[in-house]
């Protein structure tokens, strides 16, 4: 074959084997997974047998030299160590977690509805009818909460145990009110809508009630700190669950098994995500939220921080890796 109909033959594939690795130096982060089209492996070996066939023909300096590099470039990318494990996990964080919670809006839409909306009509109406809070809890609970907001505690939030208990307190309460609202999900998403909506409820409720008797003050310097990981994440995992229970009910154009493993996948990396902004929360709640001293504009200030983090991190992480893709 002449050197020109091989180069008419072969030559694109060479400029996009070329393109991607090039993105790939510019953007050390990406991993192979993420490029399932490309096949770069098998890509290889065909530039491999070219540059054989090349330099076996005859072909010119210049045809052979730009194989060779290719070649090159190709053989650091398939045979680099892979990343460290942290680093793994670190990036999916940053990156991928949040990615992955955009892809899924709808069902993060729906289930915020679910949560915000019977909290925040709660917090209202309490406001409006004090005595519905007896509706609600029962007295001893409404004793129990009442005294755990006590303006003249030293420690708001909690009633007695160290920083180190409370912590570890925290960690087992929220990530098994998060793995109930995902796991929920299977029974067709029903139980995912229950879980946010009296989720939303117990809140709305508590909050709505210490309001209305004077104790919203200590109540609400108490959550501000770690309510955007902590909501946020409960968000997540009841919109984790809606999509298993929506893949159960339409699966689409697959059936309804493998259908089925492929949204528990996603789910669960959905959770895993959630479960950690969780374990952030508990110890933003363990160390900084029960402290009474401090002032209210930085206890403000520093939850509308967290607040603009949280957000702005599920709006914006992963982007940049997206379009330099």
């Amino acid at each position: 074959m002449k050197q020109e109909r091989f180069v008419a033959l072969h030559g694109r594939e060479w400029d996009g084997l070329q393109s991607w690795l090039n993105a790939l130096d510019r953007q050390p982060k990406r991993t192979l997974r993420q490029e399932p089209a490309l096949e770069f492996p098998q890509s290889y070996r065909r530039v491999c047998h070219h540059l054989a066939l090349a330099r076996g023909r005859g072909y010119s300096h210049e045809v052979t030299e730009r194989l060779q590099r290719l070649v090159q470039q190709g053989h650091r990318v398939l045979y680099r160590p892979p990343a460290p494990r942290w680093h793994r996990v670190a990036a999916f964080l940053v990156a991928g977690f949040p990615r992955l919670v955009r892809a899924q809006w709808r069902c993060m839409a729906l289930a915020a509805a679910l949560f915000y909306l019977p909290a925040l009509c709660l917090l209202v109406l309490l406001q409006l009818r004090p005595e519905l809070a007896h509706t609600l809890f029962s007295s001893t609970q409404l004793v129990q909460f009442e005294k755990m907001y006590d303006p003249a505690n030293a420690h708001i939030g909690r009633s007695s145990g160290t920083d180190l208990q409370m912590f570890g307190y925290y960690v087992m309460n929220n990530v098994s009110i998060a793995f109930r609202t995902f796991a929920s999900g299977l029974v067709f998403g029903v139980g995912a809508i229950y879980v946010l909506g009296a989720n939303g409820v117990l809140i709305g409720g508590i909050a709505g009630h210490l309001t209305a008797i004077g104790y919203g003050g200590p109540f609400w310097r108490f959550v501000v700190g770690h309510s955007a990981f902590e909501l946020s994440a409960l968000v997540i995992a009841g919109g984790a669950g809606l999509q298993l229970g929506l893949t159960l009910l339409a699966p689409g154009r697959q059936r309804r098994g493998p259908a089925l493993v492929a949204a528990g996948w996603v789910g669960a990396q959905l959770a895993l995500g959630a479960f950690a902004m969780l374990l952030v929360a508990a110890f933003i709640e363990a160390y900084w939220s029960s402290i009474a001293a401090l002032p209210d504009a930085l206890k403000f200030g520093s939850g509308a921080l967290m607040w603009l983090l949280v957000l702005g991190w599920l709006w914006r992480g992963g982007r940049a890796d997206t379009h330099g893709a």
